[in-house]
Parts: structure tokens; sequence; C-alpha cells
């Protein structure tokens, strides 16, 4: 197993890409290759840019991943209010990804602040 997959974050947001990845399987053909791959490729990134930043020996490294993640985030709530607005989501399940991606940016904002106080490396 390697580190990044014991994160609660990581795991977090790797099901939460998975529940956006069914959304945009219920797209027309027609937005699956726009809004749609612009969503699903947002939604991979959160947890893509935790497992790099992992990776980094500096925690100011790793800090921005996750700050890159979270941008990832912003991203994805944009185009699920575009989708909703298009009403290729319902609002319910709006509703229900907006919830948890509020929930996936705090968790983001307190995973970032405590890599602050980590400060293992010495240039930082």
């Amino acid at each position: 197993m390697f580190p990044f997959e014991k994160l609660d974050i990581w795991q977090r947001s790797s099901d939460f890409a998975d529940r956006v990845y069914d959304v945009v399987d219920a797209f027309p053909a027609k937005e699956r290759f726009g809004l749609g791959l612009q969503l699903s490729r947002a939604a991979t990134s959160i947890s893509a840019n935790i497992a790099e930043g992992s990776s980094r020996i500096s925690t100011r490294d790793f800090s921005r991943f996750v700050e890159i993640a979270y941008g990832s985030l912003c991203e994805v709530v944009s185009h699920l209010r575009i989708a909703k607005s298009r009403r290729l989501v319902t609002a319910e399940r709006h509703q229900q990804l907006y919830l948890e991606a509020d929930e996936l940016g705090r968790m983001l904002t307190g995973f970032r602040t405590s890599l602050g106080k980590w400060k293992t490396d010495p240039a930082e």
C-alpha cells in the first residue's frame, strides 16, 4: 500500500470522483466529450494531486499539491453548476454532490493547514 492510500482525504476524494463519474455516465453522448470530460478530469485531479503531493520530500511541495487539488474541486463545483442549469443533473443530485464538495473543501483546507505545521524541511 502506498502511504497516500492511508489518507482519509485521498480516499474521500477518490470516492467523490467515482460519484462524479456516475453523473457523467448519465449525460447524453454529445455532452460526455464536452462538459462530461472536463468534469471527470477535474474530479480525478483532486485525488491525483493529493497522491502526487504525498511523494514530495518537503511539506511545502505537498501543501502546493493540496492547493491544486482544492482548485480542481472548485472546478468540479463550477462544472456541476453548469450541468444543473443544462438539466444534465437533477437539483437533488447536484445538492448531494455540492454538500460533499463543500465537506471535501473543508478537509483540504484543514489538511493543508496541518501540513504547514509539520515543516520538516530545513529549507522551509
